[in-house]
């Protein structure tokens, strides 16, 4: 007898193979494209705002705010000054005293110094040259440019504005940090810039980026 042709057949389907190759293939691909992304993630430098503490190596440094201040005349001949400050609790981690500093000019110039202020970076938006930068620690005297070691003092580093000057909203820099390295010549260890060489020059590695919102008050 003749089976109906809609009728359905008993018999088992065959599986489908799939060659063990391309299933190690395809898992290497994702594996690698995973990875991939994380690294390029972790090549990214961490993202800081206000109030956030970052161990610099040599420096623990608290973020605490950006300002617009102004200075008073002394005398009927001064006029106001405004400044946009950027300020910090800066905690000397090491054994010996170093120097509040200032951000440099430019920043293959920064390697070679251990102070604090050198290890900002890339200031942005960028002042005028005849703005500062000028830089101090607050201390119970006035102001200082020395960091003792085994203390936090606050560090101040500010801009002068000009007269119809407006500040800017925020302020963004790129912070380094600093390792013990032997010293050239000898295995005594010293505090250097992480750094890495890029040609003939000495390129400072990003260690974060912060932005901070600049408070304006009636200062602005």
């Amino acid at each position: 007898m003749t089976e109906p042709s809609g009728a359905s057949s008993n018999k088992p389907r065959r599986p489908v193979v799939v060659p063990a190759i391309a299933l190690v293939a395809f898992t290497a691909v994702g594996i690698t494209a995973l990875l991939g992304g994380l690294s390029e993630a972790a090549d990214e430098p961490e993202p800081l705002g206000q109030g956030a503490v970052l161990d610099q190596g040599l420096y623990s440094t608290k973020f605490v705010e950006s300002r617009v201040t102004v200075e008073r005349a002394k005398t009927q001949f001064d006029e106001d000054k405004r400044f946009v400050e950027l300020v910090f609790d800066v905690t000397n981690q090491g054994d010996e005293t170093f120097s509040v500093g200032l951000p440099a000019d430019k920043i293959e110039q920064a390697f070679t110094s251990d102070a604090f202020a050198a290890s900002l970076l890339n200031i942005s938006p960028a002042f005028d040259k005849e703005a500062g930068p000028f830089a101090y620690a607050l201390a119970k005297g006035g102001q200082t440019r020395q960091l003792q070691p085994g203390m936090t003092s606050q560090v101040i580093v500010r801009y002068e504005l000009k007269d119809n000057e407006r500040p800017p909203d925020r302020i963004s820099m790129d912070v380094a940090s600093f390792e013990l390295e032997p010293e050239f010549g000898s295995n005594i260890p010293v505090w250097k810039m992480v750094a890495e060489e890029v040609g003939d020059k000495w390129i400072p590695e990003v260690k974060a980026r912060v932005t901070l919102t600049v408070k304006k008050g009636d200062a602005a």
